[in-house]
């Protein structure tokens, strides 16, 4: 049970690599697919719940690796937290920036594409946010949680 059957710098190695690999994979995948939570934190919820499978434990699957494997992707996660709060340049890195998709009525298609926004998921936050129509939108932004943000334009009283 608490016997290595690994170097415990072997299975601190393998977690690393997973974990960044992970983050890189989540990364490049897109905002649409992370959905609500920041990269960081769901690389921590998908491999810790995977600590010891034998990508990062080896096959040594004593409660010593896996205490191991869930400690040092906790430390791992506070980490990045701290490098991506520390450094803006790392953060847009590790999390993005936000994409503006329409200004002032302009539809920018490049972007929607480059993002894989379909028209239809921005017409439902258009719909959701009151606007019929993208003339209507001072602003719609697709946050770093994949969210989409939109802001109308102020309608003047006559």
């Amino acid at each position: 049970m608490w016997k290595l059957t690994e170097p415990w710098w072997e299975l601190v190695i393998r977690c690393v690599i997973v974990y960044f690999f992970m983050l890189f994979l989540l990364r490049i995948s897109g905002k649409r697919q992370i959905g609500q939570l920041a990269p960081f934190d769901l690389v921590l919820l998908l491999v810790l719940s995977n600590a010891v499978q034998n990508a990062m434990n080896a096959g040594d699957n004593s409660l010593l690796a896996g205490i191991i494997l869930a400690t040092t992707l906790v430390a791992l996660n506070y980490l990045v937290g701290l490098a991506t709060y520390k450094s803006k340049r790392l953060e847009a890195l590790v999390e993005g920036r936000p994409e503006v998709l329409i200004h002032n009525g302009k539809l920018y298609a490049s972007v929607m594409k480059r993002q894989q926004i379909t028209h239809h998921e921005l017409n439902a936050a258009l719909r959701e946010a009151g606007c019929a129509s993208i003339e209507e939108v001072q602003f719609a932004v697709l946050e770093n949680n994949g969210k989409i943000t939109v802001q109308t334009k102020s309608v003047s009283a006559p």
